[in-house]
């Protein structure tokens, strides 16, 4: 039987859809309206760089115009409608995925146990219960309330003392959660405290949990590989990954198609009636610039969206100086179903700096697209507060 072919407009629109960013953003941005967007979502990536906006706040304002940071701090610190751990790296996940969590708790803990004594500092596996038994007498608890006397790291975010590194593992474990942030500093407290009782109780067998954690990124993705379906939440192995599809095909739940990308060549991917038949009412792309914060889940996966957009990204913060092509933390840029260059921009006491945008090949900076770019610098400078935009000298590169 020949495979369904999907055109690389057909893939981008399906996939921007799924990401909320094919149709205009609407909504407050708070209580439900945010508890769904994460949940349709899947999850937001969180990150601590904040030159411009954090991570996690760039990509749900990028969705919802009216959406501002205390909406998140209080779904995951106040109303309990979401949580953070880890998919692919830190996250805040909607509080319904719960349950799915306890078997990456589970896997989570024994690579630890496996690869930690490599590449921590000794001693922390011997604090583990030292710092449970603070954290439980006296609740939230922050990495600068415990390891009294220990030796504070120098060399690197992952250069923790023996008590931090602890507190981490029984966090990763499931056995700590997050219960709130002060700044972006991290508070932990036992998950029976954080986490309501109707999702810390529930429980579900492995084979429904990678049942679920495989059709949910489906949905999420429209259409992938097995291993990209499996590194959506990284709760499934590869192995794993790879029977369940197997499986899902011989059932007719799922069915293989050719996906286009944007060099013209194709890709073998799986996906399922829901996802195609959607296609044909899918709405054209807005003309709307979009600023994209570098996590963004439609560039989470670099390889992905390369093949998908011809976009090639990668962050510089680790790049010496010197070496870099871009700049410490440039941020890509969307217009309609098109990635269409980076752009440099930044905090400069109360304005939004522009240091430089780089178009991509072939994107001519008309008129138009000029005044769409500056409309969405106009956005942000809201959204973060700032009163000015200042560009500088040659900022419009190429």
């Amino acid at each position: 039987m020949t495979c369904p072919v999907l055109s690389n407009h057909q893939a981008r629109r399906l996939f921007l859809d799924r990401h909320h960013l094919l149709r205009p953003a609407a909504g407050p941005g708070r209580g439900a309206d945010l508890a769904e967007l994460l949940d349709e979502l899947g999850f937001v990536q969180v990150d601590s760089v904040n030159t411009l906006a954090r991570a996690h706040d760039l990509i749900l304002w990028a969705r919802r115009g009216q959406y501002r940071p205390r909406a998140l701090e209080h779904a995951v610190g106040r109303d309990r409608t979401a949580f953070e751990h880890w998919t692919h790296d830190a996250a805040v996940v909607p509080m319904d995925f719960y349950p799915m969590w306890r078997l990456k708790f589970e896997r989570d803990e024994a690579a630890m146990r496996r690869r930690w004594p490599k590449w921590q500092r000794a001693g922390w596996d011997a604090e583990l219960d030292t710092v449970l038994e603070r954290v439980a007498e006296h609740g939230p608890t922050s990495s600068s309330d415990v390891g009294e006397g220990e030796t504070k790291g120098s060399t690197g975010w992952w250069d923790w003392h023996p008590s931090k590194t602890a507190l981490e593992f029984l966090w990763r474990s499931g056995r700590l959660a997050i219960c709130h942030r002060r700044g972006f500093r991290k508070y932990y407290d036992l998950a029976e405290r954080v986490i309501p009782a109707q999702y810390l109780n529930a429980r579900r067998d492995h084979a429904e949990i990678i049942d679920w954690a495989m059709s949910a990124a489906l949905a999420r993705l429209g259409f992938g590989t097995s291993g990209e379906l499996a590194a959506f939440f990284e709760i499934v192995t590869r192995d794993e990954a790879r029977d369940w599809c197997a499986r899902a095909v011989e059932e007719g739940r799922l069915f293989e198609i050719d996906v286009e990308c944007a060099d013209g060549s194709s890709r073998r991917c799986f996906s399922d009636a829901v996802q195609i038949e959607s296609i044909p009412d899918l709405p054209d792309p807005s003309n709307r610039v979009r600023i994209l914060s570098p996590f963004d889940p439609a560039l989470r996966d670099r390889a992905r969206a390369e093949r998908l957009f011809g976009f090639h990204y990668r962050i510089e913060i680790f790049v010496p100086a010197a070496k870099r092509r871009y700049g410490y933390y440039v941020f890509p840029v969307m217009q309609g179903d098109r990635l269409i260059g980076r752009i440099d921009a930044k905090r400069d006491g109360g304005a939004l700096r522009v240091a430089a945008f780089w178009p991509e090949k072939g994107v001519a900076m008309g008129k138009g697209r000029l005044a769409a770019l500056t409309a969405e610098l106009e956005r942000v400078a809201r959204f973060t507060g700032l009163s000015d935009i200042r560009f500088d000298p040659g900022w419009l590169q190429g």
